[in-house]
């Protein structure tokens, strides 16, 4: 049988291993074909890498097995040859000490699984939070004509009639049982209502901020994020999506090409209008960091500033997912941007036309789930960037999720110096702390936690919830889920465990907080502050080996993305010799 490969406008990465009557083509195609696979299935046609994060400890990705088996259908209808590929899946649920920590070795892995493998193009399914930023990752540092398909949002929670968030609700009942508003076995009863479907959060946390990232970049078909992960139109989407990587491949249409400084602009303005999680700052940063395109969180409070959010969704406001797809989804939220002259119309998409073509004339269909401008939830949304002597690199609050009363506070600061040290203070009565304090959370970013775990929304002290107070300003180092709200500083560089300022507040110290000037104080002498920091010294111990001293070792701060520093930048889809 002779070997006749097809005729493409160029060669196809796969052919070197697959193309030709070598030895070594032999050797590949022979191995492959012990899977049952006909001669012709390499005759040439793209290889497709459907690279699925399924997991049954990944909970939001545990239905992607089903949609890995449509995107192959559409593979094959338009002429590709589909491999699933399993890859590192970092769960947000089940992952010690916190997923973050492993979302640069996931991108490490699927860079090196794209790059030391056959494959033409890719097909990125994800989902859970960490999955679609680590893809994304990956995929740009390798540069090969990728597609995003996410696994949506699980369905609409309910409980004693009232709709009940994954995630946010999670923190409500949390905080009414230590208000004594509510018993424990009601807040187990109601476990079974916040996660009733397959799919990812079904509020605007951070696995549906990442979906509508992904679509906003242009990574994603038009229609993509919002789309039930039970919804007949989810497993359509992953087909359509199968179909196109196939054109992308003969298009040669790479991640560089799509998401550019334009299309990280959109998405910043995106995240603004949806009310978006604070974990997009970091993601953003450290996937514009693999395209090698030059993004700062200078660019993240020009561009976010003057963004209304206008999608009426939890945390932020009453809704969830399902209602946001059937109102219209991204591409109403798209339209609107366009329409306020805030979307770069003509930034490239997956689907090889500008983004504007896509979303200029889609129709909202519930105008209190995407709300009008004049109506918005908060006419500055966006991520605020916060800067002073408490956060020389920057530190981010979300707006649209805070207490406006405590946009501008001054108060005392209660000091935890770990997570260990405000579990064990906490739920202390006599923790000398009311509503006019300031909690400060140290030792909890990227080296400190280690992973900059999501502990910044911190409970609030019993006491002071039994008042009835529901919010007060807390400040760290660490993330938030995106599920969560409140008046929170999160992010702060240098962190702590750098030797960041933050490492030597104390007790008693005054913090001013103005996010409208964007300002972030700690009341203290400049040479009080250089005499503090000469003194300190590191409480975080170093790991010894493994993953976890390389990470310790080489994370960058959150202001870049806390990206591991040797990863930085496109390396391409270039292999070492083969050797048989």
């Amino acid at each position: 049988m002779s070997f006749k490969p097809k005729k493409w406008p160029r060669k196809l990465r796969s052919q070197e291993w697959f193309g030709g009557a070598g030895r070594d083509q032999i050797y590949h195609r022979g191995w492959m074909k012990n899977q049952g696979l006909p001669h012709d299935m390499f005759d040439g046609r793209p290889v497709i890498g459907i690279l699925n994060t399924w997991s049954e400890l990944t909970p939001c990705n545990a239905h992607l097995r089903d949609l890995a088996e449509r995107v192959k259908n559409g593979v094959f209808e338009a002429g590709g040859f589909p491999v699933e590929v399993p890859v590192f899946s970092a769960s947000e649920s089940t992952f010690r000490p916190t997923a973050m920590m492993f979302r640069n070795l996931a991108a490490l892995s699927v860079e090196e699984a794209i790059r030391g493998q056959p494959m033409d193009g890719c097909v990125l399914l994800v989902g859970c939070d960490k999955t679609t930023p680590s893809l994304l990752m990956g995929a740009a540092s390798v540069d090969i004509p990728s597609i995003v398909v996410t696994g949506g949002p699980m369905l609409n929670g309910y409980f004693k009639g009232e709709r009940v968030g994954s995630g946010t609700h999670l923190w409500i009942f949390s905080e009414a049982v230590k208000a004594g508003e509510m018993s424990a076995d009601e807040f187990v009863e109601a476990e079974a209502s916040m996660s009733r479907s397959p799919g990812s959060c079904n509020t605007m946390g951070t696995a549906s901020t990442m979906a509508s990232m992904a679509e906003a970049l242009g990574m994603a078909l038009s229609g993509n994020a919002a789309i039930p992960a039970v919804d007949s139109r989810r497993r359509v989407m992953a087909q359509m999506s199968g179909r196109r990587i196939v054109d992308m491949v003969k298009d040669d249409l790479k991640p560089s090409d799509v998401m550019t400084k334009q299309a990280f602009e959109n998405a910043i303005r995106t995240n603004g209008a949806i009310g978006g999680s604070t974990n997009a700052v970091v993601h953003l940063l450290a996937i514009a960091g693999r395209v090698g395109v030059d993004l700062s969180l200078d660019d993240w409070d020009r561009c976010g500033r003057d963004v209304a959010t206008i999608v009426n969704l939890m945390p932020s406001g009453k809704y969830l997912m399902e209602e946001f797809f059937y109102a219209g989804g991204l591409p109403v939220v798209l339209k609107r941007l366009g329409e306020a002259g805030l979307l770069h119309k003509d930034a490239l998409t997956v689907s090889g036309g500008p983004i504007w073509d896509q979303v200029k004339d889609v129709t909202n269909h519930n105008e209190d789930v995407i709300l009008p401008v004049e109506k918005a939830l908060t006419q500055q949304g966006g991520i605020a960037v916060l800067q002073g002597n408490l956060a020389p690199k920057g530190a981010v609050i979300k707006p649209s999720a805070a207490s406006p009363h405590l946009m501008k506070h001054r108060g005392r600061a209660i000091v935890f110096e770990d997570i260990d040290d405000y579990k064990a203070k906490i739920n202390d009565d006599a923790l000398d702390i009311d509503e006019t304090c300031i909690m400060v959370l140290k030792n909890c970013g990227p080296k400190g936690y280690p992973g900059m775990a999501e502990v910044g929304n911190m409970g609030l002290p019993p006491k002071v919830l039994k008042k009835g107070i529901t919010d007060m300003v807390r400040i760290s180092d660490a993330r938030m889920s995106g599920t969560a709200y409140g008046t929170v500083v999160l992010h702060t560089s240098p962190e702590a465990a750098a030797g960041g300022p933050l490492a030597v507040v104390r007790d008693g110290d005054m913090i001013d907080l103005d996010v409208a000037a964007r300002r972030l104080h700690l009341d203290i002498s400049d040479a009080e502050l250089a005499a503090r920091l000469k003194e300190w010294k590191p409480t975080v111990e170093r790991p010894v080996s493994g993953y976890a001293m390389l990470h310790h070792d080489h994370v960058e701060g959150a202001d870049t993305g806390a990206d591991l520093d040797f990863l930085k930048g496109c390396r391409g889809s270039g292999v070492a010799r083969e050797s048989h």
